[in-house]
């Protein structure tokens, strides 16, 4: 579908919308009252709700909800029928929104795995409608709300991403703070307490249907097994409104942060702060926890928070290298958890050919070199480039399955007669022969090359 098509769907889908209802925000760069971080709490506008349903933020909601995809909630609606219903019930839906009779439904209990099997995660998948009435309400919460964030705040912020967070760690490491309280909350988006979240947003949020509604998608419970369970506390994970919301919370951390004069790097509940000593850390440790119990009605997760060295700490997945210059390494565990995926998709009992499992590699190559790519250590990335193609020598071997089968395709790749005889008749596995000369010779990096196999490293090695 071209784009003008697609937008003229949009369009005819938020027909019933009404541009002179929503107040006009400020252009880009214009100074508002939000423009300057401060302690104050700049008021949104009364017809919060009328912004919400403008057309242009709808449609930019609809392109985000689709392009982020996902599974289906409780009621099995895809993404792909969104648009379709959308035009036949968004009369309905405004009216709902409107007059303050939408009611969200039940998330769908999804359970994924952590990163280095350590337990189970819980995720709530709202269904497809809601994920799009969530994403139009943060989008415009956000445009007012962002701006007043702290500078030290890195997640789920427009502009801002982990590589920034981790430069910034870098840089106080840099300059001396070469001990880091790191704080881990734990379950943290299970946690939240409703009453306070709704009363910070309240504290800006003059449009009551606004209020109604985020207070509404908070509990409008889990279904597991067909059962619906009710939720007094926390943000399910899952939902576009839920990232916005995790911000809100710990705002109140950052200011206070601030108002202590520390230096420090938060993405959402992962808060670093950098200071000079071990014991100035400790007390921090202790002062700082007792601020989260007590104010912030959460839990710190005293098992993986710690006052350590931070080149002896992960963060982002990323760790800082001592040495003359502080370098940003890839932590050990995210190394780990690339291997085993590459293990994943290189088995050589899959059934499929080597070109094949180069385009099936792609998608996931090219995601991870995205962003473990801003790492300092072009080493550690060519070695891991060795060892892919090692693999996939390895798999070519173990294809050819005999001797006879081995020695003829050898020769083919123009391997002479004595090492191409020598090389099919070891008695080696598919690893140990995957280096010897004769597939290193068979497979060159230009073969990998040409079947556009993604480096890691800008050069990768033999």
């Amino acid at each position: 579908m071209d784009v003008k098509r697609q937008k003229n769907q949009l369009e005819l889908a938020f027909m019933a919308e009404d541009r002179s209802e929503a107040p006009r925000t400020a252009k880009e760069g214009t100074e508002t009252p939000m423009a300057k971080r401060g302690t104050e709490h700049p008021v949104l506008p009364d017809l919060l709700m009328e912004e919400v349903c403008q057309r242009d933020n709808l449609s930019k909601a609809l392109q985000r909800v689709k392009q982020n995809g996902g599974s289906p909630g409780i009621d099995g609606m895809t993404v792909k029928r969104l648009l379709g219903y959308l035009k036949k019930h968004w009369p309905r839906i405004r009216a709902e929104l409107l007059t303050s009779r939408y009611q969200p439904q039940p998330v769908k209990r999804v359970e994924i795995a952590k990163p280095g099997g350590k337990g189970m995660r819980q995720l709530g998948i709202p269904t497809v409608l809601d994920r799009f009435i969530e994403q139009a309400v943060m989008q415009v919460l956000q445009r007012y709300w962002d701006r007043t964030f702290s500078e030290h705040s890195y997640g789920f912020r427009p502009g801002r991403n982990a590589h920034q967070a981790i430069t910034q760690a870098q840089q106080y490491v840099e300059q001396g703070y070469h001990w880091v309280v790191d704080m881990d909350l734990e379950k943290f988006f299970d946690r939240v307490n409703h009453d306070r979240l709704m009363a910070r947003l309240a504290e800006r949020i003059t449009d009551k249907r606004v209020l109604k509604l985020i207070r509404a998608f908070l509990n409008a419970g889990v279904m597991e097994n067909g059962l619906v369970s009710p939720r007094t506390e926390g943000a399910p994970q899952g939902g576009p409104l839920s990232p916005f919301l995790s911000n809100v919370v710990l705002d109140e951390l950052d200011r206070q942060l601030e108002r202590r004069g520390h230096r420090f790097v938060r993405y959402a509940d992962d808060c670093n702060i950098y200071v000079r000593s071990e014991r100035a850390g400790h007390r921090v440790m202790a002062s700082i926890s007792r601020f989260i119990t007590r104010k912030l009605k959460l839990q710190v997760n005293q098992s993986k928070s710690r006052v350590d060295r931070p080149w002896r700490r992960k963060f982002l997945g990323f760790r800082l290298l001592w040495g003359k210059q502080i370098k940003r390494g890839i932590a050990p565990s995210a190394l780990l958890r690339f291997k085993s995926r590459v293990r994943q998709l290189t088995r050589r009992n899959r059934g499929v050919t080597v070109q094949q499992m180069v385009e099936q590699l792609q998608l996931y190559l090219r995601g991870w070199r995205g962003y473990f790519g801003y790492s300092q250590t072009p080493t550690v990335l060519a070695r891991l480039d060795s060892w892919i193609r090692r693999r996939l020598r390895g798999v070519a071997w173990k294809q050819w399955k005999r001797g006879k089968r081995r020695f003829a395709a050898l020769r083919r790749l123009d391997i002479n007669q004595d090492l191409a005889a020598r090389t099919a008749g070891s008695v080696h596995g598919p690893w140990r022969i995957s280096r010897s000369p004769a597939l290193s010779f068979a497979f060159p990096n230009s073969y990998f090359d040409s079947l556009g196999l993604v480096l890691l490293a800008e050069q990768g090695s033999a």
